[in-house]
């Protein structure tokens, strides 16, 4: 079986202490990817993201201060997204901070692999957006990137 992964990669004009705290809090986390976000917590804890009525579950599997958030899905978004890992690796330099995105584990590159590269975009630039400016476009107030 196949596996497929997401990669993304922004610069973010902020403190890494800063964007690792905009990764793993409630807080942080609703004001860039969903506004109905709570569990943020220590390896081991539940996260729950919740779109209109679907639920997406992760557990924090790794924190590396300042360095490294890993989460593993383990309930929601259909048959595709339980078993993945979502990481985000950060970097500082003098002028940023660098933020490298995964989302491995895709069983296939068809149905929603396309559609959720797509929308990690958006949300990542979101997460720029309230990082550089204090508002980020966290759903429902995201960019639509189709209508149904």
């Amino acid at each position: 079986m196949s596996d497929f992964t997401i990669y993304h990669h922004v610069g973010i004009k902020a403190d890494v202490k800063a964007v690792y705290q905009a990764l793993t809090t409630d807080r942080g986390l609703a004001s860039w990817w969903t506004k109905e976000t709570k569990g943020a917590g220590p390896v081991g804890a539940k996260i729950t993201f919740t779109f209109n009525t679907v639920n997406m579950i992760f557990e924090v599997v790794e924190l590396n201060e300042n360095n490294l958030i890993k989460w593993q899905c383990v309930d929601g978004g259909g048959e595709e997204w339980p078993g993945t890992t979502i990481s985000f690796a950060l970097k500082q330099d003098e002028l940023q901070t660098h933020l490298s995105f995964k989302h491995a584990g895709w069983r296939n590159d068809e149905g929603m692999l396309s559609h959720c590269s797509t929308k990690w975009a958006v949300f990542l630039l979101s997460l720029k957006k309230y990082l550089e400016s204090g508002k980020g476009n966290p759903f429902p107030d995201d960019v639509q990137i189709n209508y149904s």
